[in-house]
């Protein structure tokens, strides 16, 4: 679903992202982790060739797109309906004075659908699936939790009936208990729906209850790659052991 190889992102003269390999398959959950800067959430974005102003060299692959020599049209037609972003925050990427039923509606005719009871239909199941009950569709994005939030990020995305998730830091700005929740969502939703994620964070505790694999990044370069339960348990390299000793 995601190959990368040999992946720069540069500025410059300065490469803030250097990932030699990636891949992600269908089902499984791949979790980029290291401190601010690192190059994680970078790598994430070029992923969907959303690194604007900057000079990316290497083979990106999402869903059979070649992301770096797709047109635009193309990568338009990528985003969202099989490859969707799921932001760190994204109520503000919600139009405030508007339901976010009118907003997943419009979402979806943007990629093709149609008005009327199949729509609706889409809408409910999709916001069911992630536990939200569908009188949510009604409400404003204010009057929603940013537990809720998350969740109807993640909803919008199933509904267009994309196959691969990338989440920056899906969980960050949320207290312990929702972060369950919405780890819960995703872990069912990837087996239910065989969906492949892509996740970006800081939190090792967060990965290790998600993650196959983990690749650490730091100062833009890949320390260290591998299964989730070695990295995590006998890391090989000093930054991974700092960020595990980090954890409270």
């Amino acid at each position: 679903m995601i190959e990368i190889r040999d992946l720069r992102v540069s500025y410059g003269e300065r490469t803030v992202a250097a990932v030699p390999e990636l891949d992600v398959r269908a089902g499984e959950c791949v979790a980029i982790v290291g401190e601010s800067g690192s190059g994680k959430s970078t790598t994430l974005l070029a992923a969907l060739g959303l690194t604007e102003g900057a000079r990316v060299a290497g083979r990106v692959r999402v869903c059979g797109v070649d992301v770096l020599a797709a047109r635009p049209k193309e990568l338009r037609r990528l985003r969202g309906s099989r490859a969707a972003l799921v932001m760190q925050s994204p109520q503000a990427a919600l139009s405030p004075t508007t339901r976010l039923g009118t907003l997943m509606s419009r979402a979806l005719r943007l990629h093709g659908a149609r008005r009327g009871s199949a729509l609706d239909r889409v809408m409910a199941e999709a916001v069911e699936a992630v536990m939200l009950d569908p009188a949510v569709l009604r409400r404003y994005p204010h009057e929603i939790s940013g537990g809720q939030a998350q969740r109807f990020a993640i909803a919008l995305a199933i509904a267009l009936g994309a196959g691969v998730i990338l989440a920056d830091e899906p969980t960050s700005a949320l207290d312990v208990t929702v972060q369950a929740e919405v780890v819960g969502v995703l872990r069912r939703l990837r087996a239910e729906r065989d969906l492949a994620l892509l996740i970006v964070s800081h939190d090792l505790a967060l990965v290790s209850t998600i993650a196959d694999r983990v690749l650490v990044m730091r100062a833009g370069e890949v320390v260290e790659s591998g299964l989730a339960a070695q990295v995590l348990t006998t890391p090989a390299h000093p930054y991974t052991r700092e960020l595990l000793e980090a954890l409270p």
